[in-house]
């Protein structure tokens, strides 16, 4: 292959023929992604903390019916599932205050 034909295939590569890009940073401070999503992260922390703590404490009183709980245990079981609750309710909290984030940016008058 000759140093022509290498210098021609870089021409064509894709990336030469897309436009100019803002970089990313931008968007994210703009829509404050990052403060969102450690607002996310404490309510869903929060939540959790005091699902599984109304759950493991018995806060309400015991739990009825009997069941087993292999492997983990009952306490186990439920620390996975507030795992999953806090994940769950901070991608929900940081993706609604992201729209409200971007709603209000749209909504503002271009200068």
């Amino acid at each position: 292959m000759s140093e022509e034909s290498r210098d021609a295939g870089d021409r064509s590569a894709p990336t030469e023929s897309r436009p100019d890009r803002p970089p990313i940073a931008g968007l994210l401070a703009t829509l404050s992604v990052k403060r969102n999503v450690t607002v996310g992260a404490a309510v869903g922390v929060a939540l959790a903390v005091a699902v599984y703590a109304v759950r493991a404490l018995e806060l309400f009183g015991p739990v009825g019916g009997t069941r087993t709980y292999p492997v983990l245990g009952p306490d186990g079981y439920f620390l996975l599932l507030a795992f999953v609750l806090a994940s769950a309710t901070t991608l929900f909290v940081a993706s609604g205050l992201t729209v409200v984030a971007a709603v209000r940016v749209l909504r503002t008058p271009a200068e």
